[in-house]
């Protein structure tokens, strides 16, 4: 009995991919490790490899083929023993044999290869792990959270299995299928030169998150304007220190620290709207937008308030060239405590910018520009900048919000303090 191969879910938020590329062909052979397929999913371009051995007899799914369901089988594989001895058809001798007898063990492993991919959770976090090491988890019970994953993405793969101790096994959950979108009214060009652009995964993603957080997520917007002047001159001085060394800071890597801190202090933006509620979080974990080509993406850096500036500048730098190239793992874009949005490097003076749920904030940054600025006692031309926080109402309250931007702008116009 071929082995079906399904669709994999690559991130916790992916519901369906493009199959963009065949690595294989009919005929070939494969074995545990060997890379399948490209697979596009809602937010890079991911090699899918498979945990099985044997011979590809079909390719379910063509190349190209975008909207494939998570689960949905996209290629059979004949085991390498298989083929010596089929397993019969249970329908030979329906009255004289119980079904469980008919079927040889081999055919029963391959219907258990086929299981869902679902990710299994253990302590909370979500648990990546191969159909057939999760068959064998469940026989020697072993907690697959307590299995430190070698596969792509930190997947567990049957080889990490060895010498695993047993414990209380998980049962993977069943996977809730997302209901369709409303079909989308079509727009009438008329006489006007145009072309129709297809979607992505990601900007489809894009636009059903944003939607869901507009419509779901009560914002509330508080806007300071800060004087810049002192962190460009601090960002100068330590960029003349850190030349040996190869590295620049930007002044978003510097609002990153403040923003980190000020969550720290404040921790009551630090949190998630989870229904009746809360999640506080210990530590500041700083989403950061980036703009790639054909969306964004919001690589992390995880517990900014506690590294240096020098190091922020050095993890940003590395991670946005990665998620340009669409290189990020799942854990490096997916989580986070807060948003940083920057638009100041457009000449965007001011903007409000969408709550990443479940997420409580984002803050939008606009150019810093020389304006009219009452410094002391007197009126000067200062270099100053806007800053938006916007806040989900349901789990901030305003005063908290105002805290939070006031400790933020207090330590972007006193950044020394950043650096004790």
């Amino acid at each position: 009995m071929p082995i079906e191969i399904k669709m994999p879910a690559l991130s916790p938020t992916m519901e369906e991919g493009t199959l963009a590329k065949w690595l294989v062909k009919e005929g070939d052979t494969v074995k545990s490790g060997d890379i399948l397929a490209e697979i596009e999913t809602d937010k890079a371009t991911m090699e899918f490899e498979t945990i099985d051995e044997g011979t590809i007899v079909k390719l379910s799914v063509p190349e190209g083929s975008d909207g494939v369901k998570v689960g949905a089988v996209i290629a059979l594989l004949q085991g390498e023993d298989e083929g010596d001895a089929p397993a019969p058809k249970a329908e030979a001798k329906p009255k004289e044999q119980p079904k469980a007898e008919v079927a040889p063990a081999k055919a029963q492993v391959a219907e258990e290869k086929a299981a869902s991919t679902a990710p299994v959770k253990s302590e909370g976090d979500r648990v990546k792990a191969s159909p057939l090491a999760r068959r064998i988890a469940e026989q020697q019970g072993v907690d697959l959270g307590q299995v430190k994953g070698s596969g792509p993405g930190g997947r567990v793969v049957k080889a990490d299995l060895a010498g695993a101790t047993p414990g209380a096994a998980q049962p993977a959950p069943k996977a809730e299928a997302a209901p369709p979108p409303p079909p989308a009214a079509p727009q009438e060009a008329g006489d006007i030169p145009s072309e129709t652009i297809k979607l992505s995964n990601m900007r489809k993603t894009i636009a059903k998150r944003l939607t869901e957080s507009k419509q779901q997520v009560p914002h509330i917007y508080l806007t300071v304007d800060i004087l810049l002047d002192p962190l460009l001159a601090l960002r100068e001085q330590l960029n003349k220190g850190l030349e040996a060394r190869g590295i620049k800071l930007s002044v978003n890597d510097l609002l990153i620290k403040a923003q980190a801190l000020a969550l720290t202090e404040v921790p009551a933006c630090n949190v998630s709207f989870a229904g009746d509620t809360l999640i506080q979080y210990k530590r500041a974990d700083i989403s950061v937008a980036v703009s790639i080509p054909g969306g964004l993406i919001t690589p992390i850096i995880a517990g900014a308030e506690a590294k240096t500036v020098s190091t922020i500048a050095t993890e940003a730098k590395e991670l946005a060239g990665r998620a340009r190239e669409g290189k990020l793992q799942p854990h490096e874009y997916q989580g986070g405590t807060a948003s940083l949005s920057n638009m100041g490097m457009f000449g965007i003076k001011q903007f409000e910018a969408v709550i990443n749920p479940p997420q409580g904030m984002i803050l939008a940054i606009g150019a810093g520009e020389k304006r009219p600025y009452v410094v002391g006692d007197a009126l000067q031309i200062a270099t100053v900048m806007s800053a938006t926080g916007s806040f989900d109402h349901r789990a901030i309250d305003g005063a908290d919000g105002a805290k939070f931007m006031a400790a933020f702008k207090r330590l972007v116009e006193n950044p020394l303090g950043m650096l004790a």
